[in-house]
């Protein structure tokens, strides 16, 4: 495997480290190269993440994936997997995978304010039933087509600095449901005060 450094950082990347002043900060540093008890705990709430590939030719493509929370799921310290549903049938991320099986997976957890970054190394299986069982939650209503598996060549944890709190419908309805009981009794004792006078 290569050195997670030069994963994250290519030659060109270093000299705008080094020409910006910001290359001793990262020279040196380990970088996580596994799954750990912490990843695995945020991999277990996202619902949410952004897969990236690119093309023989270096031409780039970014795609949003969803499912329900813990859908990518992580296999053992160093691969993890995920159900790829029908989207709009493009199918850009499946080429680039076929000639070029570099991969980033880029996942916001915007009520937290963090963000994970993983490098690695993307193919496609199809038609393995025992992944896919692994891999499909069945509640979840789209049927999955094909499994993605990862292998993990590193990954980091970005700084909340630029990203705007977002809350999700789940997230907020403890308080949204407090609220709404609140102003229930409020309309009530309007109710008996008018009724009163």
């Amino acid at each position: 495997m290569s050195d997670p450094e030069d994963v994250l950082f290519s030659p060109a990347v270093k000299a705008e480290q080094t020409r910006l002043g910001s290359r001793p900060t990262f020279e040196g540093r380990s970088w996580n190269t596994e799954i750990t008890d912490d990843l695995r705990q945020f991999l277990a709430v996202i619902d949410t993440f952004f897969f990236a590939t690119a093309s023989a030719d270096g031409r780039p493509y970014v795609q949003h994936r969803g499912g329900p929370p813990g859908f990518l799921k992580p296999f053992g310290a160093g691969r993890l997997a995920f159900a790829d549903f029908a989207g709009n049938r493009q199918y850009i991320t499946l080429g680039h995978l076929k000639e070029n099986d570099r991969a980033h997976i880029f996942i916001p957890h915007f009520a937290t304010r963090q963000r994970v970054k993983l490098w690695g190394r993307a193919r496609v299986v199809e038609g393995d039933l025992e992944l896919m069982e692994r891999l499909v939650d069945p509640t979840y209503a789209s049927k999955p087509q094909r499994a993605v598996v990862f292998a993990l060549e590193a990954w980091d944890i970005n700084c909340p600095q630029h990203i705007v709190p977002r809350y999700t419908e789940a997230e907020i309805a403890p308080g949204l449901d407090r609220l709404v009981a609140r102003i229930k009794e409020l309309e009530e004792e309007v109710e008996r005060l008018k009724a009163a006078s």
